[in-house]
């Protein structure tokens, strides 16, 4: 059963790495394609894809929240850990972004 179990969380892990590399990618890609080409439309649509993205990742880890509330046992291990990591940065780089483009629209 620890097996299934882990096999488990580590599928929730990649998950949320996947959605938000995912987010990550399509971010940085609006913002290249406002800096590059003040193609403000596309990097809407891309912008709104990330966030689309980041959306999953978030209620994967909000399951994970509820989850522990529930007091169901949560093993945190270096994968786990990542994941969270990946999110969070991919989060904060999305807001980011999303003012750089702003800026960028104001020129």
């Amino acid at each position: 059963m620890e097996v299934e179990n882990n096999t488990k969380f580590q599928e929730i892990a990649m998950t949320i790495i996947a959605y938000s590399g995912d987010a990550k990618g399509n971010a940085f890609a609006a913002l290249k394609v406002a800096r590059e080409k003040k193609d403000f439309g596309k990097a809407e649509e891309l912008l709104k894809i990330a966030n689309e993205s980041l959306t999953k990742a978030h209620q994967v880890q909000t399951d994970l929240l509820v989850m522990t509330a529930n007091n169901e046992v949560v093993p945190i291990d270096v994968l786990l850990i990542h994941s969270q990591d990946h999110l969070m940065t991919t989060m904060v780089a999305y807001e980011l972004i999303v003012e750089m483009i702003e800026i960028l629209k104001s020129k």
